[in-house]
Order: structure tokens, then C-alpha cells, then sequence
């Protein structure tokens, strides 16, 4: 690797890590948001999300001004290629965040009303899902990597018994379908950051290993061998 290209690949390491960690603090103001119904909270979150695209396209341009004037091979090429979908999923996080947010706002409103499900279990496995992905990418670690993509199938299982719980209040409460609907978008929002913190993972093990592994686990063993 040439000095100039490693300075490159350094500045957008750091750069990266700038956004993971406005991504990372962003989704925690906004489960906090939910639980203490703080609206001021939420502002914080929605306000921040200008920084976080504007964050996002400027990492992009360095990414795209690497490929153009370095023209990486190898492990170079891979590492530029995935901090490209690692950022744009980054962003997406954010995103999810600020929705987040503007259902704690619509939670904040039924002040007479109790959040009617524990997010507690979904929320916390969220955030160390974040916080481990955010450690195998600094750490340039596909076992770490590897440990968050197995922790998926647990949101997703939390996802479904809360979509089950708020069906049940629907039924009984018809008139509060509008709020608990808000309630239950709180959960499908966590359970998409933890798909995109998989998919982070994913693009982590390309990255150092050059496996795809995404969709492995649909693929017949056979496929899966060949090679």
C-alpha cells in the first residue's frame, strides 16, 4: 500500500467512526425518548439527523475519491467497498432513529396512558447489537462480527411478541388502534436497526475475510461448498 493511499483509507476510518458514533448516541436518545416520553429528547434526535446525511455524503465522495485516483486491489479494495455500504447503512440507522423519535413525540401525547408493552428486552439487545458492530468494525473483527449477526434471530423473535400484544389491545381497544400503532412502530424501527447492524457485520467478515456471507443460510449446503 502506498503512504498516500494509506492516508486515505486512515481518514476514512476516522471519519467512519465519527458517523458510527453520532449514529450510536442518536439511537439511544431516541429509546430513551420512548420510555421517558421527553419530547426535547426527540427534538435532539431529529435535529441531529441534517449532521448525520451530510456526515454520510461527504464519506462517500472520500470513498469514491479513493476508487478514482488509488485504484485499491485486494484488501484495500474490499475495505473501500464495504465502509461504502457500511456508511450508507449507517445512515440508514440514523434515519430509523429520527422515526423513532417522532413516535416517542406521538407516544408523548397520551399522557394519561402507560407505554402498553415492556420494550426493555428489544431496546437493550438493540443497542448492544450497535455497540458490538461498532466494536468489530473499530476492531476489525469477524468474530465479533459473526456474534451479532447470530443475536438477530432474538429481535426478531421480541419483534413478533410485541406485534401479537398490540394486536390483542387493538381488539380490545379499537379506539386507541392510532396509538398503539405508534407503540408498535417503536418495535419494527429496533427491529430494523438490528437488520442493518447485521448487514454491517456482514459487509465486516467481506472485509476481512472476502466471504460473502449474506443469504448463506438460505443457500443449499452443496452451494454453500462449492469453491
Amino acid at each position: 500500500m502506498s503512504i498516500h493511499l494509506e492516508k486515505e483509507i486512515e481518514k476514512i476510518k476516522k471519519k467512519l467512526m465519527q458517523l458510527a458514533t453520532l449514529v450510536e448516541e442518536n439511537v439511544r436518545k431516541s429509546v430513551v425518548a420512548v420510555g421517558s416520553r421527553n419530547e426535547r429528547l426527540a427534538g435532539e434526535v431529529i435535529s441531529k439527523d441534517d449532521e448525520i446525511d451530510r456526515f454520510e455524503v461527504e464519506l462517500e465522495e472520500e470513498c469514491m475519491k479513493v476508487l478514482a485516483l488509488h485504484q485499491p486491489v485486494a484488501i484495500d479494495l474490499r475495505y473501500v467497498l464495504a465502509c461504502m455500504k457500511i456508511n450508507n447503512d449507517l445512515e440508514r440507522i440514523g434515519d430509523l432513529a429520527v422515526n423513532i423519535a417522532q413516535r416517542a413525540l406521538s407516544i408523548a401525547e397520551n399522557k394519561e396512558d402507560k407505554v402498553p408493552v415492556d420494550f426493555s428486552a428489544i431496546m437493550d439487545r438493540t443497542q448492544i447489537m450497535l455497540a458490538k458492530t461498532l466494536d468489530s468494525v473499530m476492531e476489525f473483527s469477524p468474530a465479533i462480527a459473526k456474534e451479532v449477526c447470530e443475536m438477530d434471530a432474538g429481535i426478531d423473535s421480541f419483534n413478533r411478541d410485541i406485534h401479537e400484544e398490540i394486536i390483542k389491545l387493538i381488539k380490545d381497544k379499537p379506539k386507541k388502534t392510532r396509538y398503539f400503532l405508534h407503540v408498535l412502530g417503536v418495535s419494527r424501527q429496533l427491529e430494523r436497526i438490528a437488520d442493518y447492524a447485521t448487514n454491517i457485520c456482514e459487509d465486516v467478515i467481506y472485509m476481512i475475510e472476502g466471504k460473502i456471507v449474506r443469504h448463506q443460510e438460505q443457500m443449499p449446503e452443496d452451494t454453500q461448498s462449492e469453491g
